[in-house]
C-alpha cells in the first residue's frame, strides 16, 4: 500500500505496465482517473472515468491520466484479491470502478480516507476496511493456490501439463478453475509472471540477450515480441525503475 500526491500540479500521464497483481486505486482528489489501453501513439477508446478504480490481471499496455491526483494505490495478490473484491476475477473485464464492485462501502471508505489527514491515519482506516471484507470473502482452493505459488516460484517458466500432474488435476479442469479464481489462464498467468521479471530486469539496464537466456526466452527476438506485446513499446522504450 502506498499513497500518492500531486505536489506539482502537473496532470498524471503514466504508461502502466502489466503486473501478476491486482491494482486497487483509491482517488482522494476531486478528479477522476481515466484509463486507456493501447500506446501512446495508437490509443483505444478512453474508458470511462473513475473516482477509484481496479486494475485485474491483464496483460496488455495501458496509460493512466488525470489531475490533481491525491490516491491510495494498493497491490494485491491474486489470493488476496478473490477473497476481497467480491467477484471472480475472470469477470473483470478490464479496469472497473471500485464503486461498480463495492457500492456505497467504497463511497464511504473514499470519504473516511479522504477526511483523514494524516497518511498512516489512512492507511489504517484501509487496511482495517480490508480485514473485514476478507474475514467474510471465499478463500482460494488449495490447489489453485499452490500452481499460483509454484508459477511464481519458478519465474513463468513451467508446463501446464506439470502444474496440472502437480495438483491431481486434469488440464481442463485446472484451466477452468484457476481461470475462474486468479482471472488467467495458467499459460497466460506464466507468461505475465515471466515478463513481469524480464521486464525489471531490463528497466534495471541489463542486457537484452542475457535477460532473454535468464527467463526461459528462446532468444532475444521472442523477448522483443513478448515485450511488445505486454507493454505497447520495444525493450528500449520501457520506462526506468
Amino acid at each position: 500500500m502506498a499513497g500518492f500526491r500531486d505536489r506539482d500540479g502537473r496532470a498524471l500521464d503514466l504508461r502502466v505496465l502489466p503486473q501478476p497483481v491486482l491494482v486497487v486505486v483509491i482517488g482522494l482528489g476531486d478528479d477522476p482517473f481515466t484509463v486507456e489501453g493501447g500506446t501512446a501513439q495508437r490509443p483505444s477508446a478512453s474508458r470511462d472515468p473513475h473516482p477509484s478504480l481496479v486494475a485485474p490481471l491483464s496483460p496488455g499496455p495501458a496509460w493512466i491520466r488525470g489531475r490533481d491526483v491525491e490516491c491510495i494505490e494498493m497491490c494485491l495478490s491474486p489470493g488476496a484479491a478473490y477473497a476481497l473484491l467480491g467477484v471472480s476475477p475472470h469477470e473483470l473485464e478490464g479496469v472497473v470502478g471500485l464503486e461498480d464492485l463495492w457500492g456505497r462501502q467504497a463511497r464511504q471508505l473514499r470519504e473516511r480516507v479522504a477526511a483523514a489527514t494524516a497518511w498512516q491515519d489512512r492507511f489504517t482506516l484501509v487496511s482495517e476496511f480490508l480485514a473485514r471484507r476478507a474475514a467474510s470473502g471465499p478463500a482460494m482452493t488449495p490447489e489453485v493456490a499452490g500452481v499460483w505459488d509454484t508459477i511464481v516460484a519458478h519465474g513463468g517458466r513451467v508446463r501446464v501439463d506439470d502444474l496440472a500432474a502437480s495438483c491431481g488435476w486434469s488440464r481442463k479442469r485446472l484451466w477452468s478453475r484457476f481461470r475462474a479464481q486468479i482471472g488467467l489462464t495458467p499459460k497466460r498467468a506464466a507468461m505475465l509472471v515471466r515478463f513481469d521479471q524480464a521486464a525489471r530486469a531490463l528497466r534495471a539496464g541489463g542486457n537484452p540477450a542475457d535477460i532473454a537466456l535468464a527467463h526461459g526466452y528462446a532468444d532475444q527476438s521472442h523477448l522483443h515480441r513478448d515485450v511488445l506485446a505486454f507493454a505497447g513499446c520495444t525493450p528500449a522504450a520501457l520506462p526506468g525503475l
